[in-house]
């Protein structure tokens, strides 16, 4: 069985679906299973596998579907003494442990544009986790060549390429094209996706000028809350690498589930001190 949920992993990996895993790692006295049983739970609460049934099961369900949220493994602990098991009719008066991880993505970091800066971006964000994505309507420079941090590369027109990218909440996008109206362009898909994260290089007053077209539009003011510009941790930035390792340390800090705003806060009060 548990070879056969690691296939299942497996597959809805390369599916781009999520699940967490929940794994019996302690038992004493009478539980209802006694092996390290595993157990799979989809985002849509179905399962595959299981931990013996009963309460203590349903539980664990629950506590799977807020790992998918937050990202985190949980230990779960189930006093079962006098408890009855659901599956059998018996009286369980034992103890168990429930280990549960979820089955993420890899982060995938969307380049939009393939110029220096974006190969800088791409070898920083390579090494510290994340698979990289290239997307430019220039074949010359998007390509492993050129780009040799790169996993993927999604070349086209841009009016045409949008329609390929795999996006979801899973996905970093980091918008650094050759003019302001790619730039408008990359930034209405973007805040229109589901995006975990979004940044734009570049001024804030050059990206309210793009805020504002894509206001006109119709598109709620809201969504850009979602956008960090300047990217990156203000650490006084001035070379692609120093950028791409300021967007690197800002990357990490969303994946972790920190506080963002607060650290750039932070770091900004520092350097104005």
């Amino acid at each position: 069985m548990a070879h056969d949920l690691y296939q299942e992993i497996a597959a809805l990996r390369s599916r781009g679906m999520r699940a967490a895993l929940a794994t019996i790692i302690q038992t004493k006295g009478a539980t209802p299973r006694k092996d390290s049983a595993k157990m799979l739970v989809y985002e849509d609460g179905r399962r595959s596998g299981t931990l013996g049934g009963g309460f203590s099961e349903a539980e664990v369900c629950r506590e799977a579907l807020l790992t998918l949220k937050t990202g985190k493994p949980k230990l779960l602990s189930f006093d079962l003494t006098g408890v009855d098991h659901e599956e059998s009719a018996l009286v369980c008066g034992g103890f168990m442990q429930v280990y549960v991880e979820p089955v993420l993505l890899d982060p995938t970091l969307f380049i939009f544009g393939a110029g220096f800066v974006s190969k800088a971006v791409a070898e920083v964000a390579r090494m510290v986790g994340f698979r990289i994505a290239v997307v430019d309507d220039r074949t010359e420079l998007a390509n492993p060549a050129s780009f040799q941090s790169a996993d993927d590369f999604y070349v086209d027109s841009w009016e045409k390429v949008f329609d390929k990218l795999p996006v979801n909440d899973s996905s970093y996008l980091f918008i650094a094209t050759r003019g302001h109206r790619l730039d408008l362009l990359c930034l209405r898909f973007a805040v229109k996706s589901s995006a975990r994260y979004i940044g734009i290089l570049g001024s804030p007053k050059k990206t309210k000028s793009l805020f504002d077209l894509l206001e006109k539009e119709g598109i709620d003011s809201a969504a850009f809350k979602r956008v960090f510009v300047p990217v990156g941790i203000d650490i006084g930035s001035e070379t692609a690498e120093e950028i791409a390792v300021s967007l690197a340390a800002e990357l990490i800090a969303v994946r972790k589930n920190l506080d963002i705003r607060s650290i750039r806060d932070s770091v900004r009060r520092i350097r104005n001190s």
